[in-house]
């Protein structure tokens, strides 16, 4: 159970810190990102509305209060991170980091389950 745990808040750690990480240059590097949205033919208005999400997808994953919005927002963070996959795929960028991110998704959500039931 410890190396459970252990595996799970390292996971944990790492979505959060990405999503974050994102979410801020979401904010601090609009216009950038902005272009980097178009370059792989994403709307721009969704930029702000997805940081906002990512912040407070972090907030679901940490807190774990409420069952249901939890599996959403693990929900939410996977498909963000699929479709980055892709897009950054279709777009002949590096994808590597995006990959670890998916890993570290669905470790973080199947430990979770293990470590810190959501259904009390």
């Amino acid at each position: 159970m410890k190396t459970q745990r252990i595996i799970y808040w390292i996971a944990t750690i790492g979505i959060c810190a990405i999503m974050l990480y994102s979410a801020q240059m979401y904010f601090r590097n609009t216009a950038m990102v902005e272009g980097f949205f178009e370059s792989l033919n994403y709307p721009t208005y969704i930029v702000i509305p997805l940081a906002i999400l990512k912040i407070a997808g972090v907030a679901m994953v940490l807190w774990r209060g409420i069952p249901w919005l939890t599996e959403w927002a693990y929900a939410g963070i996977f498909m963000d991170v699929v479709l980055a996959v892709a897009a950054h795929y279709n777009a002949d960028q590096d994808i590597t980091l995006t990959l670890v991110t998916t890993v570290l998704v669905l470790a973080s959500y199947f430990f979770g389950k293990e470590v810190r039931p959501m259904y009390r």
